[in-house]
């Protein structure tokens, strides 16, 4: 028999994942941390997820039994950045089953190799930067009263997550092991400091738009000349006696518009020198000393609560509102 027949025949008893296999594969790594644990923590769901593949591959109860015993060891990485690594060893799985010398120690060495760097990516993309930017403009809308607002959230949300994972495993499943390759040379840390600087310029922008800090404290009190200030008592008998007029009402908006205060004295409090200088400077040194303080390994929930009684305090001693 010649070698191009022997080469014919070894292709054809070869055996290959069919894309159903991996769109089932793919909808089973959305319950990656399904059955989450202590000891082994994502273990139970990527071998959840790699049984598909196992069943098409390997066809005795043994083989099966091997495969899915290898993919029990312990698994941890950002969850939706564990499919280009699902991809990968789908591969390997491929060229195991259909004879290439690779053993257990390699396959499980992939999967443990690539799970850190690309937790570290996976965390300021997803929860630092998508995650924040679309739940602000998803906030945005539900704070104006529109039922658009949770629902964009969830059906963007979804698509760009569940897309995410499938391109990402065929994309692992394409290279195989050549992923690794890929991944290196830098990009990896390249990638994670954009992303991470990205994160941190769209958290900065939301700090002040979601942080509320009012400081009433007085800081002068200062009696205007008449004329330079709308008259709230003589603005007040009009409105009791009826004799508001539409072209009153204009003049007092154009006042008011100019800059003229309410009033015949003018208070100047602590926040409206914050705003004069930087509006929403107090969130943002607020948000430093939070930082601060968790670079210093104080507990979060030390922080919090010593929140709660900074601005109880502030407020029983009229600092702040």
């Amino acid at each position: 028999m010649s070698n191009s027949v022997q080469e014919k025949q070894v292709q054809m008893n070869e055996v290959h994942l069919t894309k159903g296999d991996r769109y089932a594969t793919w909808w089973r790594s959305t319950f990656l941390q399904a059955a989450w644990n202590y000891e082994r923590m994502q273990n139970v769901g990527w071998a959840y997820a790699m049984v598909p593949t196992i069943k098409r591959l390997y066809k005795t109860k043994e083989d099966r039994a091997a495969a899915l015993k290898r993919h029990l060891e312990f698994f941890n990485t950002h969850p939706y950045v564990a499919s280009p690594i699902l991809g990968v060893e789908m591969a390997m799985e491929e060229q195991k089953a259909n004879g290439v010398d690779i053993d257990d120690e390699a396959i499980n060495s992939v999967k443990v190799g690539m799970m850190g760097p690309l937790a570290g990516v996976g965390d300021p993309i997803w929860w630092g930067t998508v995650r924040p930017v679309l739940g602000a403009f998803a906030a945005g809308l539900a704070q104006s009263g529109q039922i658009l607002g949770p629902i964009i959230f969830f059906v963007v949300w979804n698509i760009m997550r569940m897309a995410f994972l499938w391109y990402t495993q065929e994309l692992g499943y394409r290279e195989g092991t050549n992923i690794t390759q890929n991944l290196g040379g830098g990009m990896m840390q390249k990638l994670t400091t954009g992303a991470s600087i990205l994160g941190m310029f769209i958290m900065g922008v939301l700090v002040p738009r979601w942080t509320t800090m009012n400081f009433p404290m007085v800081l002068s009190k200062v009696n205007l000349q008449k004329g330079s200030y709308v008259d709230t008592d003589a603005l007040a008998k009009q409105i009791n006696t009826g004799h508001l007029s539409p072209q009153t009402i204009t003049d007092i908006a154009g006042k008011i518009k100019g800059g003229q205060n309410l009033g015949a004295v003018k208070i100047t409090t602590v926040q409206d020198t914050l705003n004069q200088l930087i509006p929403g400077l107090a969130p943002l040194l607020l948000m430093f000393v939070v930082l601060w303080l968790l670079r210093k390994h104080v507990s979060p929930i030390v922080i919090i609560f010593g929140l709660f009684a900074v601005g109880i305090l502030a407020y029983a001693l009229g600092i702040m509102a």
